[in-house]
């Protein structure tokens, strides 16, 4: 090196002498000597770039197919410890280089300083960038990283490019928490006299692998809509968002931002679909027995799902929300942050974008249940269809604390108030006319107890309880909870009521015959009908929840 160095600066001071014919011979011959060593340390410089390649253990496949490694990672068992000889040494496995030891870099550095100093820059890069590319680009390959232009995007089968996104993410994700941040370590390194020549070095050697990421992206963002394709889309945003900080600077986080920007849109249009899907549901056909209704199951299922990418999810409505209001200034103001999403359902202007749009989907949900309630002609059943989708979606928030978070306690107390509306008004138009009968005014007749009025009463109490039962029973509530707690308000009123009475005015029957056809049931005969009701029309009905 230092031979090298001393040819590098005489070269350099005998330039001047060039058109002297007394020297030229002798700088000739000078040049020709310099450009053998540059031409013997580009060799070199290669060598050392390549060596590592040759020094990393191939694991030969069993005959399985499967290395003995991978085998034992799928069995879980533990594979035995490799001979010392063939362990790997600890400054390697801690290397901050992508296989190189910090000796290797030292000499690759020295010989970049070198070659840049004797004029052979362009050399030296060239040589770096082929063998660090190529090496880059051969990992990648063996983790399924795939080339694959816009125009191919938009041609794939959902199904086929549902399997290609998770692959492309994961790997960029790779390369943007290991690969990268290793090559700029050794970029940064050996050309560490070079700052700007090796800050080109690398945004050339990740431009190519990004410039492929970006554009599957934007080919996904182009693909049509539908609700299943949200999470993929999700997932590529969060990869977009991580590839650049805010505080960095790169000539690709402008167009990266720019996909993520039609990603997030994407993405939000899927999830504001579950809106329209909602207002665009006019099915005239009621569900039997006044049963959940599939669309309650499917939005609330679907949010579900969505919640487990809230963070996500506030991140592509707030970036959103902050572009549309660099475009207009008539936008609401809004100053909240993803620790402020919740306003249980409350339009105001700190409202979070997502949770606003959270709280529309509910509301809509809210009004399209209560349409679809109005289809039943028992008003007793639209309370139960209204209850039995009232406490699947309220338990649904409950058990998810992120929804519940946004959409916060008092929207989940005037639900809860909704509910209990809903369940006195069941008891009024079920069992309030049925309480009539079993009222002891106006049984008595001048002072004495009617046989006429009592076994009107006695009559009209077995029809109306009869129907009662026969027509309930086949409702469904498939709700333990509110199954029991109807069950239970229900006996807590009619039981008491049918006793007292019962035990008040049968005496005036005579025994037998006429005994029987007027008190039908006993207490004990009530009790158990009431706890028949709501079973569904099949007792096999499953009881999803």
């Amino acid at each position: 090196m230092e031979i090298v160095n001393r040819f590098s600066r005489l070269a350099s001071s005998l330039n001047e002498f060039r058109s002297d014919p007394d020297h030229a011979h002798l700088v000739n011959r000078i040049g020709s000597i310099h450009q053998r060593a540059m031409s013997y340390l580009e060799d070199e410089f290669g060598f050392l770039l390549q060596e590592h390649t040759n020094q990393q253990p191939v694991q030969e496949p069993d005959s399985a197919g499967k290395s003995s490694s991978a085998k034992a990672a799928e069995t879980g068992e533990e594979g035995s410890p490799l001979p010392e000889s063939q362990s790997k040494p600890e400054e390697e496995k801690e290397s901050p280089y992508p296989g190189y030891s910090e000796e290797t870099v030292t000499n690759l550095s020295n010989i970049a300083s070198q070659m840049i100093a004797g004029g052979y820059e362009s050399e030296c890069c060239q040589v770096y960038m082929i063998v660090r590319r190529h090496a880059l680009d051969e990992t990648l390959i063996q983790s399924g990283f795939e080339k694959i232009s816009i125009d191919d995007v938009q041609k794939m089968a959902w199904e086929n490019l549902e399997r290609e996104i998770p692959i492309m993410t994961s790997i960029i994700k790779e390369c943007a928490s290991v690969h990268f941040p290793k090559e700029h370590k050794l970029v940064h390194s050996v050309f560490s006299n070079y700052p700007s020549l090796s800050i080109s070095l690398f945004s050339n050697l990740s431009r190519g692998i990004l410039i492929q990421f970006l554009n599957f992206a934007e080919g996904v963002a182009m693909s049509k809509r539908s609700t299943e394709k949200l999470f993929k889309f999700l997932d590529m945003y969060e990869t977009l968002r991580g590839l650049y900080p805010e505080e960095s600077e790169s000539e690709l986080k402008t167009e990266a931002t720019t996909v993520k920007g039609r990603i997030g849109e994407a993405a939000i249009n899927i999830f504001s679909d579950l809106e329209h899907s909602i207002k665009n549901d006019h099915g005239k056909t009621p569900v039997p027995g006044g049963a959940v209704h599939p669309l309650t199951r499917y939005t609330m299922n679907y949010l579900k799902y969505a919640f487990e990418y809230k963070s996500t999810l506030e991140n592509v409505f707030r970036d959103h929300s902050k572009i549309e209001r660099a475009d207009s200034t008539s936008r609401p103001r809004f100053e909240g942050d993803s620790n402020q999403a919740g306003g249980g359902g409350d339009q105001d202007n700190n409202q979070s974008p997502f949770a606003g749009q959270l709280a529309r989907i509910m509301d809509f949900l809210d009004q399209n249940l209560e349409s679809k309630s109005q289809l039943y002609r028992d008003v007793s059943l639209c309370c139960i269809f209204m209850m039995n989708n009232g406490r699947y979606i309220l338990q649904k928030i409950k058990s998810s604390p992120e929804i519940h978070c946004v959409m916060g306690d008092p929207w989940c107390r005037r639900k809860s108030s909704d509910l209990r509306n809903y369940h006195k008004g069941y008891q009024r138009e079920t069992w309030s006319k049925l309480l009539g009968c079993l009222a002891q005014e106006g049984v008595q007749v001048h002072g004495k107890v009617s046989k006429t009025v009592l076994k009107e009463r006695f009559k009209n109490f077995n029809i109306m309880f009869d129907e009662i039962h026969r027509t309930q029973s086949q409702w469904v509530v498939s709700d333990e909870q509110l199954q029991s707690e109807l069950r239970v308000s229900i006996a807590a009123v009619v039981i008491p009521a049918y006793r007292a009475f019962l035990g008040r005015f049968s005496q005036y029957f005579t025994p037998g015959r006429q005994y029987e056809k007027y008190v039908k049931y006993q207490a004990e005969d009530i009790e158990n009908c009431v706890e028949e009701l709501f079973e569904g029309n099949a007792s096999s009905i499953a009881r999803r929840r």
